[in-house]
């Protein structure tokens, strides 16, 4: 048999006593090729059976092993031997039953104790399979292995040996001992210089990277509590979220010390629990309370009352009552509405007729949302479908001009019942400062709801076309204080409607208050959805949008929407009426420094920075101003409070 092998750094020596021997060789057995489990199939083409394999009968070999010697470059630490044989024993072929080492150091005479490894032979598979000898790190320069025959034929087709160059040269013998010689790997050596130089940088870069760490969060503090409360409310709350037409609906059971600061679940994430009253839920999210049949059909019929729970003596809660978030189309919210309060005003059908829709002409989109968009149309013969009780400001005949919320005809199932939901609220709202929903169009898609829409648009681009009537200009048209004064008061009489509801509309500025003739003001809710005012929000992580100038501290904070913090908005509305919306709040302030404002509000240190006062202001109004942004929400006043104040100061 002729079979070479070729790493240079061993040769490899047969001897069969009594037959013959063959040297200098090692191909088959090294050439990285196992042999197939059945050693008459071979991995090349055009070559005998059996290429793969070198093998041996049991009859040439007189004392029933087959001897291999291997010699090495060097002195070496042996691990372990691997030996690939073939197992094919319906052909006489098996593994070897035992085989044993014999070890020398260069010159020297072999080591008189072997390594015996004896086998357990598999008389069940016949898959060739690599056996592993420990070699117990013996340190050798040449191996001499006795292979035992355990049937007819054994054959190999690989044989790979685990070592790494000796530190010493010893020539006697070395214990069987599992304790490992002392060995060097010149590519595993480092200086221990060096390493004590790589140590000290990664410990000086760690402590670098925790100081920067450590004053970005300092910096940031109260912005990454600006992420969502809402999955932080307690085992025990439920708050009914409408998401018109954006998110799926969600309880939370809110309670407060007050009906006058209802709170909403908020737009973040999280809230973090700055005071003792936070507590940690158990449970997130529970069940929507299920429409009876005709309801879910309709999705107009009113919504369930959640059963209040009989939560643990001694947890506090939020709010005071069930909560409601009415969301416009944008998907940002609008209103936050009590859950009795929403049982009381749709309970009833939807006081609204069905509107033809081929009457509705579309002027311009106004804006647009997620889930739906915000047009601008002219019809004719709204005074067939309005209330009784309702006067529209134009005269009789003419076009009106309104405002169409218009549900995108992809909007998912939660989106169709909030959308339905909100107009059945919406239809309830009957104040003469608050727009009126007039009509509907729900009997195909895409669902819109008809509201108000006042001639002289919003009142942030109302003002800005008009200067006090002190300017020196003379081609633009000015505005007197008094009707100043007498638009504040109707926001202010406004927002008393909807807080006697325990309303919070979120989101009270210039630009969602609409101007009619001879200064009117109705407050709207779509200001959210329109792009000029896009820089007035700010994005929190690609996601939610907060109009962070008008917000309250404990809002932008806590996450914390009461009737306390439309007041604080109130008064920045009021702020912007009286500088002729001339610039943004806190317009030498970003985004990132209006955030750390707050948190100078939340510690009350003095270092908080307030609104100036407008230069036409007076300090009656500027003192009201200053009494909106008051740290306790408990110390600012009411809207009915507010009301009677500007009733009061008109009449001076």
């Amino acid at each position: 048999m002729n079979s070479w092998l070729t790493p240079d750094s061993f040769l490899l020596s047969f001897s069969s006593p009594g037959l013959s021997s063959m040297t200098e060789g090692l191909g088959q057995l090294t050439d990285g090729v196992s042999g197939l489990d059945d050693f008459t199939q071979t991995h090349e083409y055009h070559v005998w059976p059996g290429y793969d394999y070198v093998g041996w009968r049991n009859e040439s070999a007189t004392n029933g092993y087959i001897e291999i010697m291997f010699e090495f470059d060097r002195i070496r630490n042996f691990t372990t031997m691997k030996v690939h044989c073939n197992n094919m024993f319906a052909k006489g072929v098996k593994i070897f039953k035992e085989v044993q080492c014999y070890f020398r150091s260069e010159a020297n005479e072999w080591e008189p104790s072997a390594v015996s490894f004896p086998l357990v032979l598999d008389d069940v598979n016949p898959s060739a399979r690599f056996v592993t000898v420990p070699l117990h790190h013996r340190m050798a320069s040449a191996i001499k292995c006795q292979y035992h025959f355990a049937d007819t034929w054994m054959m190999f087709s690989e044989i790979t040996f685990q070592s790494d160059a000796a530190m010493y040269n010893n020539s006697g013998a070395l214990p069987t001992s599992p304790m490992a010689p002392t060995t060097y790997d010149p590519m595993l050596k480092v200086d221990d210089s060096n390493t004590r130089i790589l140590i000290g940088c990664l410990v000086a870069i760690i402590f670098i990277l925790l100081a920067i760490i450590v004053i970005i969060l300092w910096r940031q503090f109260w912005q990454k509590m600006l992420e969502k409360a809402s999955r932080r409310m307690l085992d025990d709350e439920m708050t009914v979220s409408l998401s018109l037409p954006s998110e799926s609906s969600m309880f939370n059971n809110n309670r407060s010390s007050s009906p006058s600061e209802q709170e909403s679940n908020s737009t973040y994430d999280r809230i973090f629990p700055l005071r003792p009253d936070y507590q940690e839920p158990s449970r997130l999210i529970r069940k929507l309370p299920e429409f009876s049949p005709g309801e879910e059909e309709s999705g107009c019929s009113g919504i369930v009352k959640p059963v209040q729970p009989s939560g643990p003596e001694g947890v506090p809660h939020y709010a005071e009552a069930d909560i409601v978030n009415l969301q416009g189309v944008t998907g940002g919210n609008t209103y936050s509405v009590p859950a009795v309060t929403m049982d009381l005003l749709s309970g009833k059908d939807v006081a609204v007729e069905e509107f033809p829709r081929k009457l509705l002409t579309f002027k311009e989109k106004l804006g647009e949302g997620q889930f739906g968009e915000v047009h601008l149309c002219e019809v004719e013969g709204m005074e067939k479908f309005k209330d009784k009780d309702f006067a529209l400001d134009v005269s009789a005949n003419q076009p009106v001009l309104v405002a169409v919320k218009m549900l995108r005809a992809d909007a998912n199932k939660n989106a169709r019942n909030d959308f339905l939901k909100e107009i059945k609220i919406m239809s309830r709202l009957k104040d003469p400062n608050i727009i009126r929903l007039l009509a509907v169009c729900i009997t195909e898609d895409p669902l819109c709801m008809i509201t108000e829409y006042m001639e002289n648009g919003d009142l942030n681009q109302f003002l800005s076309r008009h200067e006090p009537p002190n300017s020196c200009s003379s081609n633009v048209p000015t505005v007197s204080y008094a009707n100043l004064k007498f638009m504040a008061t109707q926001i202010a009489s406004g927002m008393k409607y909807l807080s006697s509801l325990n309303f919070v509309h979120r989101d009270l500025a210039t630009r969602n208050c609409l101007v009619g003739r001879n200064y009117t003001i109705k407050i709207a809710d779509f200001g959210m959805s329109r792009n000029l005012y896009s820089g007035d929000y700010y994005r929190i992580q690609g996601r939610a949008v907060l109009p962070i100038r008008w917000m309250s501290w404990e809002s932008i904070l806590l996450g914390k929407f009461t009737t306390a913090s439309d007041v604080w908005a109130f008064g920045v509305t009021l702020w912007e009426t009286f500088t002729f919306c001339q610039e943004q709040p806190y317009s030498q302030l970003s985004d990132e420094q209006v955030i750390e404002n707050t948190g100078e509000f939340f510690r009350d240190q003095g270092r908080q920075t307030y609104l100036p006062q407008p230069a036409i202001c007076p300090d009656s109004v500027y003192k009201l101003m200053l009494s909106c942004w008051r740290r306790d929400t408990k110390h600012r006043p009411s809207f009915q409070e507010i009301h009677l104040l500007l009733l009061q100061q008109g009449e001076e």
